[in-house]
């Protein structure tokens, strides 16, 4: 966000080309996710999915982009950082990261399903979240 103010002469010419391989690297990303059978590792691929939004709404030189990036930032710091903490207290309780494995914790461990369903949903963008949010802020259209 800093370095934009630096560059803002040289990105308007160049902004398509970096927006449309940030675009990309989300659709890729998005199709990694779909296959990962590790939790850690599915959390840290939509990070990287939301990072790349976050580009996008930067490099549109928007004050509706820059704003919905800040709020996108925000709000994917929090649901990360709760996805990340209930990841490593599912790998506390049975020494495996698989969803194979983990897949019947809902009999064992009942109120962490709850906070699962929330930060999952936050994560997905779901309404009332600050992703929802960020997202609709980024992709506004003057």
């Amino acid at each position: 966000m800093r370095v934009l103010y630096f560059i803002y002469e040289y990105s308007i010419n160049y902004n398509y080309i970096f927006i449309g391989l940030s675009l990309y690297g989300i659709v890729l990303v998005g199709v990694l996710c779909i296959y990962q059978t590790d939790i850690k590792s599915l959390i840290a691929y939509s990070s990287v999915a939301h990072m790349g939004l976050v580009l996008c709404g930067l490099l549109t030189l928007d004050s509706w982009g820059y704003t919905g990036a800040l709020i996108l930032i925000i709000g994917h710091g929090l649901c990360s950082s709760g996805l990340f903490c209930l990841a490593n207290i599912i790998y506390e309780k049975t020494h495996s990261r698989r969803f194979y494995i983990n897949k019947g914790l809902i009999v064992f461990i009942p109120s962490m399903s709850l906070f699962w369903f929330i930060l999952r949903a936050n994560n997905i963008a779901s309404p009332s979240s600050l992703n929802l949010v960020g997202e609709n802020y980024v992709l506004f259209l003057d």
